[in-house]
């Protein structure tokens, strides 16, 4: 056989694996809203820079007729390319081919683009769309999953791990998405992802559920908070991704990617005066505090991406830039049950603030937090431990962390939330500052009791020691004075005081003590 003819013979093989499960197959999935492999990687990428690997990858199966079935590619799509010219590696699995199920090629295929991302420092990004394990493949397909999830583990904090869930996910699949860094969920009924499915659950239980109401795009968003990121098509969430992506550097050893912007430095911002209600037990929404302090771009538009922003909401957490300048914010949000800290809010936060850890992302803490949430459920539910992750999480954060202490910072939680305590870099309060054991109401209550319950009119004179314990100690002067506030701000210049504590910190090195490893699982 000549050159020529080999040529054409390679082409015509590839062009018959490009096919996929065939035209009725990606009709099919047409028909579901969704995308299939390729054109998930077309839209993910810049346009021409998409390399695969592994094409020509085939099953070994032999059982159950498998032997007899052509599954092009193995049913996953594995390679490298660049997002704004950023090297990642991305493996996309195609629900056309026997339904995306993983097998024991099928998942050595992303085990090796896994080895690759980790060899070059680049992130990894899935794109999952799967029946699961290919059952005719037995305990080969088992070991597949195994083989991921360890890969997973190694490269946990050492590159990004981004897992767009595009279809089912479900048992052993699961486990992937939730070893890596950021779960984007696809909104679309059939797009789901659950360890054992309604099936099951009506057996077990029977109640009867369906596979979007168990597990789907805002079940996980809302309730879970498993899903950080949530889209409502593939374009969409493949979109985030690359928006992510911008905020995140390659790899541990990189700082994150530092961008022009024509916004000032020392933008001031009065408007902050009227954000921040007078009244300390007034609600707001401290997104709207989060859009004055971060960049704006040409259009005005504040540079911030919340991630779960469903989920918990008496936190918020997201990625930002400060003078181009990627930055991780953390923030109380009084809007909901007054900013509280509880087994929500303490997870969320604290996993956010290791993962800003690992990637060398600075954190911001904006503080207005009454306390931790009392009650038996709470209590029940192990608010003690998972409110230790967030002061664990702080206390072992080596990047650069400037705190504001907006309004209320109250007992334990005025600790927890990036206090200077726990190694806070620089730490500012405005002048509505109220840092104190508790709240003036509950401390005048307990200190004044006996001259309370003596008065003539004792809520007269209730409402006089709540006025003089206010002004005497629920205010930052006094933690000032101790150096734990290194200076007292006017709200106005928030922004410029943080991007030039952020320059200062620019080359900030710290070493912990040597540890094998973290010893508070998240």
């Amino acid at each position: 056989m000549s050159m020529e003819e080999k040529v054409n013979e390679l082409h015509e093989k590839k062009e018959k694996i490009l096919q996929m499960g065939g035209e009725k197959a990606i009709e099919k999935q047409h028909a579901k809203g969704k995308l299939t492999a390729r054109e998930r990687i077309e839209k993910l990428l810049d346009p021409g820079s998409f390399v695969e690997i592994g094409m020509f990858v085939r099953h070994r199966g032999t059982e159950f007729g498998l032997d007899k079935k052509e599954l092009p590619a193995d049913g996953v799509v594995t390679g490298y390319g660049t997002i704004d010219g950023r090297l990642v590696f991305v493996y996309s699995q195609d629900f056309t081919v026997m339904g995306g199920s993983l097998g024991e090629m099928h998942a050595a295929k992303i085990k090796r683009v896994m080895e690759l991302a980790m060899e070059a420092g680049a992130p990894i990004i899935g794109l999952n769309d799967s029946g699961g394990a290919r059952i005719q493949e037995g305990v080969d397909s088992l070991k597949g999953y195994g083989d991921i999830f360890k890969m997973n583990t190694l490269a946990s904090g050492v590159v990004p791990q981004i897992t767009v869930i595009m279809g089912p996910c479900a048992g052993g699949a699961v486990y992937s998405p939730a070893i890596g860094d950021f779960i984007v969920m696809v909104n679309n009924p059939a797009t789901f992802m659950f360890i054992t499915g309604p099936q099951v659950v009506k057996a077990v239980t029977g109640v009867e559920v369906s596979p979007e109401q168990l597990g789907g795009g805002m079940v996980h968003a809302q309730k879970s908070g498993q899903a950080h990121l949530i889209a409502n098509s593939d374009e969409e969430a493949l979109a985030l991704v690359r928006k992510l992506v911008s905020y995140l550097p390659s790899n541990n050893m990189e700082k994150p990617p530092k961008l022009p912007t024509s916004d000032l430095p020392f933008r001031k911002s009065e408007k902050l005066y009227e954000i921040v209600p007078d009244d300390p037990n007034k609600g707001y929404d401290v997104r709207q505090v989060i859009y004055e302090i971060v960049d704006r771009d040409a259009n005005g538009n504040p540079d911030f991406l919340e991630v779960l922003p469903y989920f918990a909401p008496n936190a918020v957490v997201g990625f930002g830039r400060m003078n181009g300048q990627t930055v991780g914010i953390v923030a109380n949000n009084p809007i909901h049950f007054a900013g509280v800290l509880d087994i929500d809010s303490s997870d969320k936060i604290a996993r956010f603030v290791r993962t800003c850890d690992a990637y060398n992302i600075p954190i911001v803490t904006l503080v207005d937090v009454p306390g931790y949430l009392p009650g038996v459920q709470q209590e029940y539910g192990g608010i003690i431990r998972h409110g230790a992750k967030v002061l664990y999480a702080y206390a072992e954060a080596t990047v650069p962390m400037v705190t504001i202490i907006l309004r209320k910072a109250y007992g334990g939680a005025y600790l927890a939330m990036g206090s200077k305590h726990l190694g806070a870099d620089f730490v500012y309060a405005w002048p509505t500052a109220e840092i104190a054991v508790m709240g003036p109401e509950g401390a005048a209550n307990i200190i004044f009791r006996k001259d309370i319950a003596s008065a003539e009119n004792p809520e007269e004179v209730r409402q006089q020691k709540i006025k003089e314990y206010r002004d005497r100690f629920a205010n930052p002067y006094v933690a000032a004075a101790r150096g734990y506030i290194d200076d007292v701000i006017d709200p106005a210049e928030t922004r410029g005081k943080i991007i030039m504590a952020l320059e200062a910190l620019s080359s900030k090195r710290v070493k912990l003590p040597p540890k094998k490893h973290g010893n508070i699982p998240l």
